[in-house]
Protein backbone atom coordinates (compact mmCIF):
# COMPACT_ATOMS: atom_id res chain seq x y z
CA UNK A 1 0.00 0.00 0.00
CA UNK A 2 0.97 2.97 -0.90
CA UNK A 3 1.93 6.13 1.28
CA UNK A 4 -0.18 8.84 2.11
CA UNK A 5 0.47 12.40 2.95
CA UNK A 6 -0.04 11.86 6.64
CA UNK A 7 2.24 8.81 6.81
CA UNK A 8 5.36 10.82 5.04
CA UNK A 9 4.23 13.45 7.27
CA UNK A 10 4.74 11.54 10.30
CA UNK A 11 7.90 9.97 9.15
CA UNK A 12 9.66 13.00 8.89
CA UNK A 13 8.35 15.05 11.70
CA UNK A 14 9.49 11.98 13.91
CA UNK A 15 12.64 11.69 12.03
CA UNK A 16 13.28 15.34 12.85
CA UNK A 17 12.15 15.14 16.47
CA UNK A 18 14.41 12.17 17.49
CA UNK A 19 17.38 13.91 15.89
CA UNK A 20 17.86 11.54 12.89
CA UNK A 21 17.60 14.49 10.67
CA UNK A 22 19.23 17.84 12.02
CA UNK A 23 18.42 21.61 11.34
CA UNK A 24 19.85 22.34 8.11
CA UNK A 25 19.76 18.51 6.51
CA UNK A 26 18.62 18.66 3.20
CA UNK A 27 15.58 16.62 2.55
CA UNK A 28 14.37 15.02 -1.21
CA UNK A 29 12.57 16.97 -3.25
CA UNK A 30 8.76 16.44 -4.10
CA UNK A 31 10.08 15.07 -7.70
CA UNK A 32 12.79 12.66 -6.33
CA UNK A 33 10.13 11.31 -3.36
CA UNK A 34 7.20 11.23 -5.12
CA UNK A 35 9.16 8.88 -7.63
CA UNK A 36 10.77 6.76 -4.50
CA UNK A 37 7.20 6.16 -2.68
CA UNK A 38 5.24 5.47 -5.97
CA UNK A 39 3.30 8.68 -4.96
CA UNK A 40 1.78 11.59 -6.70
CA UNK A 41 3.28 14.78 -6.53
CA UNK A 42 0.39 16.22 -4.64
CA UNK A 43 0.53 13.62 -2.02
CA UNK A 44 4.32 14.70 -1.18
CA UNK A 45 3.56 18.20 -1.67
CA UNK A 46 0.56 18.39 1.14
CA UNK A 47 3.48 16.94 3.44
CA UNK A 48 5.95 19.14 2.81
CA UNK A 49 3.30 22.16 3.04
CA UNK A 50 2.31 20.48 6.79
CA UNK A 51 5.81 20.56 7.87
CA UNK A 52 6.90 23.73 6.65
CA UNK A 53 3.08 25.91 8.10
CA UNK A 54 4.78 23.78 11.26
CA UNK A 55 8.20 24.89 11.46
CA UNK A 56 10.01 21.73 10.53
CA UNK A 57 11.44 22.62 7.28
CA UNK A 58 12.26 25.44 5.06
CA UNK A 59 11.99 26.12 1.56
CA UNK A 60 14.99 27.65 0.32
CA UNK A 61 13.95 27.97 -3.65
CA UNK A 62 16.54 26.61 -5.98
CA UNK A 63 18.97 25.22 -3.28
CA UNK A 64 15.82 22.97 -1.80
CA UNK A 65 13.87 21.75 1.11
CA UNK A 66 15.58 22.13 4.45
CA UNK A 67 15.02 21.68 7.72
CA UNK A 68 14.85 24.84 9.69
CA UNK A 69 18.24 25.76 10.66
CA UNK A 70 16.73 27.88 13.24
CA UNK A 71 14.68 24.63 14.82
CA UNK A 72 15.57 24.68 18.50
CA UNK A 73 14.04 20.91 20.00
CA UNK A 74 13.74 20.20 23.51
CA UNK A 75 16.23 18.27 24.27
CA UNK A 76 15.66 14.26 24.66
CA UNK A 77 15.41 12.81 28.35
CA UNK A 78 17.69 10.59 28.44
CA UNK A 79 16.61 6.97 29.44
CA UNK A 80 17.81 4.96 31.90
CA UNK A 81 20.00 1.76 32.20
CA UNK A 82 17.22 -0.01 33.26
CA UNK A 83 14.45 0.88 30.38
CA UNK A 84 17.18 0.87 27.37
CA UNK A 85 17.75 -2.89 28.87
CA UNK A 86 13.87 -3.54 28.64
CA UNK A 87 13.20 -1.56 25.29
CA UNK A 88 15.38 -2.29 23.12
CA UNK A 89 14.16 -6.57 23.45
CA UNK A 90 11.09 -5.56 23.56
CA UNK A 91 11.11 -3.60 20.02
CA UNK A 92 13.11 -6.21 18.63
CA UNK A 93 10.51 -8.88 19.56
CA UNK A 94 7.29 -6.73 18.43
CA UNK A 95 9.32 -6.05 14.94
CA UNK A 96 10.12 -10.06 14.58
CA UNK A 97 6.42 -11.28 15.65
CA UNK A 98 3.51 -8.62 15.99
CA UNK A 99 4.23 -6.20 13.55
CA UNK A 100 2.80 -6.55 10.37
CA UNK A 101 4.22 -5.89 6.83
CA UNK A 102 6.60 -7.38 4.33
CA UNK A 103 10.28 -9.22 4.35
CA UNK A 104 9.38 -10.49 7.45
CA UNK A 105 11.04 -13.32 9.62
CA UNK A 106 10.21 -17.29 9.90
CA UNK A 107 6.94 -16.20 7.98
CA UNK A 108 5.98 -19.24 5.24
CA UNK A 109 5.10 -18.53 1.58
CA UNK A 110 1.44 -17.44 2.35
CA UNK A 111 -0.07 -17.32 -0.90
CA UNK A 112 1.04 -20.68 -1.53
CA UNK A 113 -0.20 -22.33 0.95
CA UNK A 114 -2.79 -25.30 -0.34
CA UNK A 115 -6.17 -24.01 2.03
CA UNK A 116 -8.49 -25.86 -0.25
CA UNK A 117 -6.77 -28.67 0.55
CA UNK A 118 -6.21 -28.04 4.67
CA UNK A 119 -10.29 -26.59 4.39
CA UNK A 120 -11.22 -30.17 3.44
CA UNK A 121 -8.85 -32.41 5.95
CA UNK A 122 -10.22 -29.34 8.66
CA UNK A 123 -14.29 -30.82 7.86
CA UNK A 124 -13.26 -34.33 7.89
CA UNK A 125 -11.54 -33.64 11.08
CA UNK A 126 -14.86 -31.87 12.61
CA UNK A 127 -17.17 -34.61 11.35
CA UNK A 128 -14.89 -37.56 12.50
CA UNK A 129 -14.85 -35.60 16.13
CA UNK A 130 -15.62 -38.85 18.37
CA UNK A 131 -16.64 -37.61 22.66
CA UNK A 132 -13.80 -38.95 23.85
CA UNK A 133 -11.49 -36.64 21.51
CA UNK A 134 -13.63 -33.93 23.45
CA UNK A 135 -12.33 -34.50 27.11
CA UNK A 136 -8.84 -33.14 28.01
CA UNK A 137 -6.28 -33.28 25.58
CA UNK A 138 -3.69 -36.12 25.92
CA UNK A 139 -0.66 -34.13 27.92
CA UNK A 140 2.22 -35.65 25.51
CA UNK A 141 0.00 -35.44 22.47
CA UNK A 142 -2.05 -37.12 19.92
CA UNK A 143 -1.38 -40.34 19.06
CA UNK A 144 -1.52 -40.67 15.47
CA UNK A 145 -0.06 -37.50 15.33
CA UNK A 146 3.47 -38.54 17.03
CA UNK A 147 3.54 -41.66 14.87
CA UNK A 148 3.39 -39.03 11.76
CA UNK A 149 5.94 -37.02 13.33
CA UNK A 150 8.16 -39.69 14.21
CA UNK A 151 7.96 -41.44 10.37
CA UNK A 152 8.31 -38.27 9.09
CA UNK A 153 12.15 -37.32 10.76
CA UNK A 154 13.18 -40.82 10.60
CA UNK A 155 12.71 -40.32 6.64
CA UNK A 156 13.42 -36.77 6.21
CA UNK A 157 15.94 -35.93 9.21
CA UNK A 158 17.75 -39.57 9.58
CA UNK A 159 16.21 -40.25 13.15
CA UNK A 160 15.32 -43.36 14.18
CA UNK A 161 12.92 -42.55 16.99
CA UNK A 162 9.28 -44.55 17.63
CA UNK A 163 6.32 -42.34 18.23
CA UNK A 164 6.27 -42.85 22.25
CA UNK A 165 9.66 -40.48 21.79
CA UNK A 166 7.89 -37.71 20.22
CA UNK A 167 5.90 -35.02 22.51
CA UNK A 168 3.84 -32.43 21.20
CA UNK A 169 4.16 -29.30 22.37
CA UNK A 170 2.91 -25.16 21.87
CA UNK A 171 6.21 -24.54 19.83
CA UNK A 172 9.38 -22.77 20.72
CA UNK A 173 8.60 -21.29 24.17
CA UNK A 174 6.71 -24.03 24.97
CA UNK A 175 9.93 -26.09 24.41
CA UNK A 176 12.29 -24.08 26.24
CA UNK A 177 10.10 -24.67 29.13
CA UNK A 178 9.53 -28.15 29.09
CA UNK A 179 13.21 -28.73 28.32
CA UNK A 180 14.53 -26.54 31.84
CA UNK A 181 11.68 -28.13 33.88
CA UNK A 182 12.93 -31.23 33.81
CA UNK A 183 16.23 -31.23 32.89
CA UNK A 184 18.28 -28.12 34.61
CA UNK A 185 18.68 -26.84 38.18
CA UNK A 186 18.87 -22.95 38.79
CA UNK A 187 22.83 -23.75 39.12
CA UNK A 188 23.21 -25.42 35.75
CA UNK A 189 25.21 -23.56 33.17
CA UNK A 190 23.39 -23.32 29.95
CA UNK A 191 24.59 -22.77 26.44
CA UNK A 192 23.29 -20.55 23.44
CA UNK A 193 24.80 -19.69 20.56
CA UNK A 194 26.47 -16.20 19.54
CA UNK A 195 24.57 -14.85 17.74
CA UNK A 196 21.61 -16.62 18.04
CA UNK A 197 17.76 -16.47 17.87
CA UNK A 198 16.80 -13.70 19.50
CA UNK A 199 13.35 -14.87 20.99
CA UNK A 200 15.58 -18.08 22.43
CA UNK A 201 18.20 -15.93 23.45
CA UNK A 202 15.55 -13.31 25.29
CA UNK A 203 13.52 -16.17 26.78
CA UNK A 204 16.99 -17.85 28.27
CA UNK A 205 18.14 -14.77 29.83
CA UNK A 206 14.70 -14.56 31.78
CA UNK A 207 14.60 -18.46 32.51
CA UNK A 208 17.88 -19.66 33.05
CA UNK A 209 20.07 -17.92 36.04
CA UNK A 210 23.41 -19.35 34.57
CA UNK A 211 23.58 -18.23 31.04
CA UNK A 212 26.27 -18.07 28.71
CA UNK A 213 27.24 -17.92 25.31
CA UNK A 214 29.43 -19.44 22.73
CA UNK A 215 30.67 -17.86 19.85
CA UNK A 216 29.74 -19.19 16.25
CA UNK A 217 32.24 -18.62 13.25
CA UNK A 218 32.01 -20.19 9.49
CA UNK A 219 31.87 -23.67 10.71
CA UNK A 220 29.29 -23.12 13.31
CA UNK A 221 29.08 -23.33 16.64
CA UNK A 222 32.94 -22.96 18.02
CA UNK A 223 33.45 -26.06 20.05
CA UNK A 224 36.83 -25.12 21.49
CA UNK A 225 35.85 -22.04 23.11
CA UNK A 226 33.04 -24.12 24.34
CA UNK A 227 35.38 -26.77 25.91
CA UNK A 228 37.39 -24.05 26.98
CA UNK A 229 35.48 -21.78 28.86
CA UNK A 230 32.30 -24.15 29.46
CA UNK A 231 33.14 -27.71 30.16
CA UNK A 232 31.04 -28.01 32.96
CA UNK A 233 27.64 -27.21 31.27
CA UNK A 234 24.67 -28.69 31.15
CA UNK A 235 22.74 -28.33 28.47
CA UNK A 236 23.63 -26.29 24.77
CA UNK A 237 21.01 -24.87 22.43
CA UNK A 238 22.51 -25.20 19.05
CA UNK A 239 21.17 -24.85 15.42
CA UNK A 240 23.45 -27.38 13.68
CA UNK A 241 21.36 -27.60 9.97
CA UNK A 242 21.01 -24.23 9.39
CA UNK A 243 22.61 -21.98 12.46
CA UNK A 244 20.21 -19.06 13.10
CA UNK A 245 20.82 -16.22 12.06
CA UNK A 246 24.22 -16.46 10.53
CA UNK A 247 23.12 -19.90 8.13
CA UNK A 248 26.28 -21.90 7.92
CA UNK A 249 26.29 -25.49 8.91
CA UNK A 250 28.28 -27.00 11.50
CA UNK A 251 30.53 -29.36 10.23
CA UNK A 252 30.68 -32.68 11.03
CA UNK A 253 33.72 -32.94 13.03
CA UNK A 254 32.37 -30.19 15.32
CA UNK A 255 29.16 -32.47 15.47
CA UNK A 256 31.10 -35.48 16.62
CA UNK A 257 33.12 -33.17 19.14
CA UNK A 258 29.83 -31.84 20.60
CA UNK A 259 28.41 -35.46 20.83
CA UNK A 260 31.42 -36.86 22.63
CA UNK A 261 31.51 -33.42 24.98
CA UNK A 262 27.75 -34.59 25.72
CA UNK A 263 28.73 -38.20 26.28
CA UNK A 264 31.86 -37.81 28.65
CA UNK A 265 29.87 -35.20 31.15
CA UNK A 266 26.30 -36.58 30.88
CA UNK A 267 25.37 -32.87 29.19
CA UNK A 268 22.50 -32.65 26.86
CA UNK A 269 22.35 -30.97 23.51
CA UNK A 270 19.06 -29.40 22.10
CA UNK A 271 19.01 -29.21 18.60
CA UNK A 272 16.75 -27.02 17.30
CA UNK A 273 15.54 -27.77 13.63
CA UNK A 274 13.99 -24.51 12.22
CA UNK A 275 14.18 -24.59 9.30
CA UNK A 276 16.26 -27.77 8.33
CA UNK A 277 13.88 -28.94 5.32
CA UNK A 278 14.59 -25.65 3.31
CA UNK A 279 18.18 -26.85 1.29
CA UNK A 280 17.76 -25.79 -1.85
CA UNK A 281 21.65 -27.32 -3.82
CA UNK A 282 21.67 -30.09 -2.45
CA UNK A 283 19.84 -33.11 -0.54
CA UNK A 284 18.28 -32.01 2.96
CA UNK A 285 21.20 -33.14 5.35
CA UNK A 286 20.21 -35.02 8.06
CA UNK A 287 20.14 -34.02 11.60
CA UNK A 288 22.72 -34.23 14.59
CA UNK A 289 20.41 -35.72 15.98
CA UNK A 290 20.97 -39.05 13.72
CA UNK A 291 24.76 -39.28 15.04
CA UNK A 292 23.69 -39.75 18.14
CA UNK A 293 24.46 -43.17 19.54
CA UNK A 294 24.43 -42.31 23.13
CA UNK A 295 21.00 -40.58 23.22
CA UNK A 296 21.99 -37.28 24.43
CA UNK A 297 20.58 -34.92 21.79
CA UNK A 298 17.08 -33.73 22.14
CA UNK A 299 15.52 -32.92 18.78
CA UNK A 300 13.32 -29.81 18.54
CA UNK A 301 11.12 -29.67 15.75
CA UNK A 302 8.15 -27.43 14.17
CA UNK A 303 5.47 -26.47 12.08
CA UNK A 304 5.30 -22.55 12.38
CA UNK A 305 7.98 -22.60 9.30
CA UNK A 306 6.39 -25.25 7.02
CA UNK A 307 2.84 -25.13 7.95
CA UNK A 308 1.65 -21.88 9.44
CA UNK A 309 3.17 -19.85 13.05
CA UNK A 310 -1.09 -19.98 13.90
CA UNK A 311 -0.86 -23.66 14.08
CA UNK A 312 1.30 -23.29 17.15
CA UNK A 313 1.99 -26.94 16.89
CA UNK A 314 5.49 -27.84 17.79
CA UNK A 315 7.55 -31.28 18.78
CA UNK A 316 10.39 -32.66 20.95
CA UNK A 317 12.12 -35.80 20.08
CA UNK A 318 13.03 -37.17 23.78
CA UNK A 319 16.09 -39.72 24.97
CA UNK A 320 14.30 -42.74 25.98
CA UNK A 321 16.36 -42.09 29.28
CA UNK A 322 14.57 -38.86 29.77
CA UNK A 323 10.73 -39.75 28.87
CA UNK A 324 9.76 -40.91 32.62
CA UNK A 325 11.42 -37.14 33.50
CA UNK A 326 9.46 -35.37 30.90
CA UNK A 327 5.86 -37.18 31.61
CA UNK A 328 6.29 -36.19 35.29
CA UNK A 329 6.85 -32.66 34.26
CA UNK A 330 4.35 -32.70 32.28
CA UNK A 331 1.89 -33.80 34.91
CA UNK A 332 2.84 -30.96 36.90
CA UNK A 333 2.84 -28.28 34.39
CA UNK A 334 1.48 -29.20 30.95
CA UNK A 335 -2.29 -28.75 29.64
CA UNK A 336 -2.12 -30.83 26.22
CA UNK A 337 -2.72 -29.12 22.96
CA UNK A 338 -6.09 -28.96 21.20
CA UNK A 339 -6.89 -32.27 19.51
CA UNK A 340 -8.62 -30.82 16.76
CA UNK A 341 -5.64 -29.13 15.06
CA UNK A 342 -3.81 -32.04 15.96
CA UNK A 343 -5.82 -34.49 13.84
CA UNK A 344 -5.95 -32.37 10.86
CA UNK A 345 -1.83 -31.73 11.05
CA UNK A 346 -1.97 -35.49 11.27
CA UNK A 347 -3.89 -36.45 8.29
CA UNK A 348 -1.77 -33.49 6.33
CA UNK A 349 1.24 -35.29 6.94
CA UNK A 350 -0.58 -39.24 6.77
CA UNK A 351 -2.12 -37.96 3.27
CA UNK A 352 1.28 -37.16 2.03
CA UNK A 353 -0.05 -33.16 1.70
CA UNK A 354 2.71 -31.88 3.96
CA UNK A 355 5.39 -33.74 1.53
CA UNK A 356 4.30 -32.11 -1.56
CA UNK A 357 3.85 -29.13 0.05
CA UNK A 358 7.67 -28.99 1.27
CA UNK A 359 9.10 -29.69 -2.76
CA UNK A 360 6.55 -27.21 -3.86
CA UNK A 361 8.30 -24.82 -0.96
CA UNK A 362 12.06 -25.47 -2.06
CA UNK A 363 11.70 -24.28 -5.34
CA UNK A 364 9.30 -21.40 -4.43
CA UNK A 365 11.73 -19.81 -2.18
CA UNK A 366 15.37 -20.82 -4.59
CA UNK A 367 13.03 -19.04 -6.75
CA UNK A 368 11.79 -15.82 -4.21
CA UNK A 369 15.71 -15.85 -2.68
CA UNK A 370 17.44 -15.18 -6.36
CA UNK A 371 14.44 -12.29 -6.78
CA UNK A 372 15.89 -10.44 -3.58
CA UNK A 373 19.31 -11.28 -4.25
CA UNK A 374 19.15 -9.77 -7.34
CA UNK A 375 16.63 -6.54 -6.60
CA UNK A 376 19.56 -5.72 -3.07
CA UNK A 377 22.49 -5.84 -5.90
CA UNK A 378 20.73 -3.81 -8.43
CA UNK A 379 19.23 -1.17 -6.36
CA UNK A 380 22.11 -1.00 -3.31
CA UNK A 381 26.01 -1.65 -5.14
CA UNK A 382 28.83 -1.78 -3.17
CA UNK A 383 26.71 -1.26 0.13
CA UNK A 384 26.01 -4.86 1.33
CA UNK A 385 28.05 -8.22 0.89
CA UNK A 386 25.63 -11.53 0.98
CA UNK A 387 26.60 -14.59 1.76
CA UNK A 388 24.83 -17.24 -0.10
CA UNK A 389 24.23 -20.06 1.89
CA UNK A 390 22.76 -23.47 0.98
CA UNK A 391 18.67 -22.48 1.97
CA UNK A 392 16.78 -21.01 4.64
CA UNK A 393 13.93 -18.59 5.00
CA UNK A 394 16.23 -15.24 5.24
CA UNK A 395 19.12 -13.50 4.22
CA UNK A 396 21.55 -11.38 5.92
CA UNK A 397 22.71 -8.03 3.67
CA UNK A 398 26.27 -7.27 5.48
CA UNK A 399 27.11 -3.81 5.88
CA UNK A 400 30.24 -3.10 4.00
CA UNK A 401 31.26 -0.14 5.40
CA UNK A 402 29.35 0.73 8.66
CA UNK A 403 28.23 -0.58 11.86
CA UNK A 404 24.90 1.20 11.70
CA UNK A 405 22.45 -1.19 11.31
CA UNK A 406 20.10 -0.39 14.21
CA UNK A 407 19.39 3.07 12.64
CA UNK A 408 19.03 1.30 9.22
CA UNK A 409 16.80 -1.08 9.95
CA UNK A 410 14.42 1.62 11.98
CA UNK A 411 14.18 3.47 8.47
CA UNK A 412 13.45 0.37 6.42
CA UNK A 413 10.89 -0.44 9.09
CA UNK A 414 9.50 3.00 8.42
CA UNK A 415 8.51 2.06 5.54
CA UNK A 416 6.70 -1.00 6.14
CA UNK A 417 9.57 -3.50 5.67
CA UNK A 418 10.35 -5.85 9.02
CA UNK A 419 14.12 -6.36 8.87
CA UNK A 420 15.94 -6.90 11.89
CA UNK A 421 19.51 -5.37 12.34
CA UNK A 422 22.05 -8.27 12.92
CA UNK A 423 24.18 -6.46 15.78
CA UNK A 424 21.21 -6.89 18.01
CA UNK A 425 21.47 -10.69 18.00
CA UNK A 426 24.83 -11.21 19.54
CA UNK A 427 25.40 -10.82 23.19
CA UNK A 428 29.36 -10.43 23.35
CA UNK A 429 31.43 -7.80 22.25
CA UNK A 430 32.95 -8.98 18.75
CA UNK A 431 29.98 -8.57 16.18
CA UNK A 432 28.81 -8.51 12.57
CA UNK A 433 26.68 -5.63 11.33
CA UNK A 434 23.68 -6.28 8.99
CA UNK A 435 20.32 -6.48 8.06
CA UNK A 436 18.27 -10.03 8.69
CA UNK A 437 16.25 -9.87 5.55
CA UNK A 438 12.90 -12.34 5.04
CA UNK A 439 12.14 -12.77 1.30
CA UNK A 440 9.62 -15.71 1.82
CA UNK A 441 6.71 -13.99 0.32
CA UNK A 442 7.88 -11.81 -1.60
CA UNK A 443 6.56 -12.83 -5.35
CA UNK A 444 8.20 -11.36 -8.21
CA UNK A 445 11.09 -10.16 -9.21
CA UNK A 446 9.40 -6.52 -9.48
CA UNK A 447 7.84 -6.44 -6.23
CA UNK A 448 11.17 -6.96 -4.87
CA UNK A 449 12.72 -4.15 -6.23
CA UNK A 450 9.29 -1.92 -5.09
CA UNK A 451 10.03 -2.77 -1.80
CA UNK A 452 13.59 -2.39 -1.77
CA UNK A 453 13.34 1.39 -3.60
CA UNK A 454 11.59 2.24 -0.57
CA UNK A 455 13.87 3.18 1.51
CA UNK A 456 16.51 3.82 -0.76
CA UNK A 457 17.40 7.36 -0.45
CA UNK A 458 17.82 7.65 2.93
CA UNK A 459 19.41 3.77 2.93
CA UNK A 460 22.26 5.73 0.70
CA UNK A 461 21.74 8.84 2.91
CA UNK A 462 22.53 7.27 6.32
CA UNK A 463 25.27 5.24 4.86
CA UNK A 464 27.21 7.80 3.33
CA UNK A 465 26.84 9.75 6.57
CA UNK A 466 28.03 7.10 8.55
CA UNK A 467 31.21 6.66 6.02
CA UNK A 468 31.88 10.47 6.45
CA UNK A 469 32.07 10.59 10.56
CA UNK A 470 33.80 7.29 10.56
CA UNK A 471 31.61 5.14 11.55
CA UNK A 472 32.47 2.12 9.81
CA UNK A 473 32.87 -1.54 10.49
CA UNK A 474 36.17 -3.42 11.55
CA UNK A 475 37.09 -5.25 9.13
CA UNK A 476 39.06 -7.60 11.26
CA UNK A 477 35.49 -8.21 12.90
CA UNK A 478 34.00 -9.58 9.74
CA UNK A 479 35.54 -12.85 8.36
CA UNK A 480 34.38 -13.32 4.84
CA UNK A 481 32.96 -16.65 3.46
CA UNK A 482 34.19 -16.94 -0.46
CA UNK A 483 30.67 -17.41 -2.47
CA UNK A 484 29.34 -13.79 -2.41
CA UNK A 485 26.60 -11.71 -4.41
Amino acid sequence: MKPGYKSIYEQYRHSIVSGLLKPGDKVPSVRVLASELGVARKTVETAWAILIGEGYLISQGARGTRVNPDLILPAQKPASKQSIVEEKPRAMMEVLRDQQGFLRLGIPSLDAFPYKKWLLLCGKAVRSMQPLEMTNPPLVGYTPLREAIAHYVNVSRGLSCSAEQVFITSGYSNNLRLILNTLATERDKVLFEDPGYFFGQQALKRAAANLHFVPVDDQGVNVDYLLRYHNDAHLLFVTPSHQSPLAVTLSLPRKHQLLKWASQNESWIIEDDYDGEFHYTRKVLPAMKSLDRDDRVIYMGTFSKTVMPALRIGYLVLPRAALARFHETAALTESGQPVLTQKILAAFLGEGHFYQHLKKMRTLYSQRRKHMLTALENIYPHLFNVEVSDGGMHIIAFLRTSTQDVALAEIWQCHDLQVSPLSRWYNQTSKRYGLIIGYTNVRSYAEAEALLQRPATETRALLASSRSSGQTTNEGEIPRRSEKR
